[in-house]
């Protein structure tokens, strides 16, 4: 970036540095992502629809970006301006290396969006038996509701993950 006459940036030149920034969380360039965060580059920053590097990042599949993001501070639990966190967005995508990731990097497993929705019920919802399993075996709570009051095997079912909802509601009978 060229300094404009009082020593910045110019507003151009920092409006190209960040649309560049979004790209590359995106397109998952973490190499490009890291020099740019080494540059000044907040972690958190949020485009016009709330989404943060990390959300673009993790809702494109791009984990190893994600990576870099986290390692530079990149808060896990900022939502979009539709309430969406990036674990909600790796459980709906069944990217279980992005959710792993997420978790360890301090991600709430538990945290509901606006309208109740837990990432184990974006999963269960989207029929994703394994994400499902995966988020169960660490600690996702399997007895959750939504703002609705729907629970986890009814948002299932209601989606047409017939099998999966059958799955947790045995599942749920044998822990009552």
């Amino acid at each position: 970036m060229t300094p404009d006459p009082a020593g910045g940036p110019t507003d151009a030149e920092v409006l190209a540095f960040l649309q560049d920034a979004f790209e590359a969380a995106r397109g998952g360039d973490a190499a490009r992502l890291s020099r740019m965060l080494d540059q000044g580059l907040p972690p958190n920053i949020r485009n016009t629809k709330g989404d943060t590097l990390l959300m673009l990042a993790v809702y494109h599949g791009h984990a190893e970006a994600a990576r870099v993001l986290l390692t530079a501070g990149a808060d896990p639990e900022i939502r979009n301006d539709n309430g969406q966190s990036p674990l909600e967005a790796a459980a709906f995508r069944g990217d279980l290396t992005a959710v792993n990731l997420l978790l360890d990097g301090g991600a709430d497993l538990n945290a509901a969006s606006p309208a109740g929705k837990t990432p184990l019920m974006m999963a269960a919802m989207f029929g994703r038996a394994d994400m499902v399993e995966a988020l169960l075996a660490r600690g996702a709570d399997l007895r959750a509701r939504d703002a609705g009051g729907l629970s986890i095997p009814d948002a299932a079912r209601m989606m047409g993950a017939h099998d999966l909802a059958a799955e947790l509601d045995a599942r749920l009978a044998g822990e009552g």
